[in-house]
């Protein structure tokens, strides 16, 4: 699809978002049962505004975090945060593309995709997020990747990281899958996170390759984590969020970008050092994106599998993309170009902590 179609695409969609999100900030008797996140104060930066697009999910606690706790608002001075929401990265990535998202917390696959599609010339990825946090969940009669013939096993986009992720281990496993149309021996349903719980229930899937905190939604609902996607990865780490920042954003307003990677930093550095009270921040945040927190032993569930980190594991992003040629949902992509850490370094070296690499693949 052209750069141009999809900007007017996500246009709309940011557009219908952002209204949604801002329209909500009360959230009506929630105001009072989860604080709002804290106000910009202080001199402005180069922009009013910046406005910071994540997903509700465990595996994006850095922005959850960083905008309840105020870790952004600190650094932002009398700049202010628009928080929007979106269920999915490839949503994110249309938003970005029609400059109706500065910056964004989001998986792999969507990046590789967008940034593929535009030739290079509309995102940079700035920072890691997060590692881990993604399980294979099915019904608790499925013993082996043979036993998912037949089956419907959801994942959250078509072209999605675990969408990807998904198609590509059942055809190591030598199951056949039309990635387009999730037709195959096994059924790929694509699946919004929220709907799957209750997909599960109904009986319309038979498990999923989920997030958190959807994998322990469904083990709470009685299914069973028949794959850890971290036991798949050298070390068992893998990108699973990664902040991304159109080129145009971060060469306009590098003041603004630096100021949120140090709210990042920051707040990741708080929720390694404090995780009960990050699960419970992050537990507010999501009651107030989507009225309902998380019970405890979800979210404990859901947190044991995630690391918080600010590299981009960017080896493993590359790795990611090829996977995503593999199974036929792009052309091998040419990633040259795809990071620029430099800021991100300097905020680590301020902080007497060790540069992350780019593996080759930064901005020149």
């Amino acid at each position: 699809m052209a750069v141009t179609a999809l900007a007017a695409r996500a246009r709309h969609a940011a557009v219908v978002l952002a209204a949604l999100v801002l329209a909500g900030c009360g959230y009506g008797s929630l105001r009072d049962a989860d604080p709002t996140p804290v106000a910009a104060s202080g001199p402005k930066l180069s922009v009013d505004e910046v406005r910071i697009g994540h997903l509700p999910n465990v595996t994006h606690a850095t922005p959850l975090v960083g905008v309840r706790d105020g870790f952004f608002a600190k650094e932002l001075g009398g700049t202010g945060v628009a928080d929007v929401v979106f269920n999915a990265g490839p949503s994110l990535i249309e938003a970005l593309n029609a400059n109706a998202v500065d910056i964004g917390w989001i998986g792999p696959s969507p990046i590789v995709n967008g940034y593929a599609r535009a030739g290079g010339v509309n995102l940079r990825v700035i920072s890691g997020a997060a590692s881990g946090g993604v399980r294979l969940v099915v019904r608790p009669e499925i013993a082996s990747a043979q036993d998912l013939r037949g089956r419907r096993i959801a994942s959250p986009q078509l072209g999605n990281t675990q969408d990807v992720a998904l198609l590509t281990w059942l055809a190591e496993q030598g199951l056949r899958v039309d990635a387009r149309s999730g037709r195959g021996d096994v059924s790929v349903v694509r699946t919004d996170n929220a709907e799957m719980p209750s997909a599960y229930r109904t009986g319309a899937i038979d498990g999923a390759w989920a997030p958190e905190p959807t994998a322990a939604k469904l083990v709470a609902e009685g299914g069973k984590v028949l794959l850890e996607e971290s036991d798949l990865w050298p070390d068992g780490e893998f990108a699973t969020t990664n902040v991304v920042v159109s080129q145009r954003f971060l060469a306009e307003h590098r003041d603004v970008v630096a100021a949120v990677l140090r709210g990042s930093v920051a707040a990741n550095a708080w929720i390694n050092a404090n995780p009960g009270p990050a699960k419970e921040s992050v537990n507010g945040a999501l009651r107030r994106l989507t009225g309902k927190a998380l019970p405890a032993e979800v979210i404990d569930r859901a947190w044991e599998s995630v690391e918080f980190t600010d590299d981009p594991l960017a080896s493993t992003l590359e790795t990611q993309a090829g996977h995503a040629a593999h199974v036929g949902l792009i052309e091998p992509p040419d990633l040259r170009g795809l990071y620029d850490l430099s800021l991100l370094n300097d905020v680590l070296r301020a902080a007497g902590r060790p540069a992350v690499t780019d593996s080759g693949l930064g901005a020149k």
